[in-house]
């Protein structure tokens, strides 16, 4: 799982195993530790209609609703969108890269691109 935080907006990028464990277990979590402090970002499944997030104790937590996690886990849905106040979030698959890089990309979804 990633994030990726500008200004008043927070995206989620789930590889196929993120989407698994989230639909089977409704909890993903990942940290980043810092000297003194360690980041906690995570998504859970709650029984709700839109995306909405809370940040608490150095963490970011997303409430997903099931409905939502259900479709990225069963079908072709690349993503969902959503506002809380004014924080726009986005949850979505991650793709494999066009271009070249470093990184491990074995879990990432097929780009469709490339299909």
């Amino acid at each position: 799982m990633k994030i990726r935080i500008k200004d008043n907006s927070v995206r989620y990028r789930l590889t196929q195993s993120d989407v698994r464990q989230l639909a089977q277990t409704g909890f993903i979590c990942n940290l980043t530790k810092f000297i003194n402090r360690t980041f906690i970002y995570a998504i859970e499944s709650v029984d709700d209609t839109d995306l909405s997030a809370a940040f608490v104790e150095n963490s970011i937590i997303l409430k997903m609703p099931k409905v939502m996690i259900e479709a990225l886990d069963n079908t072709d849905k690349v993503g969902f969108d959503g506002e809380n106040g004014k924080l726009k979030l986005l949850v979505e698959k991650d793709f494999t890269c066009l271009d070249n890089t470093i990184e491990d990309q074995n879990d990432n979804y097929p780009n469709p691109k490339l299909i």
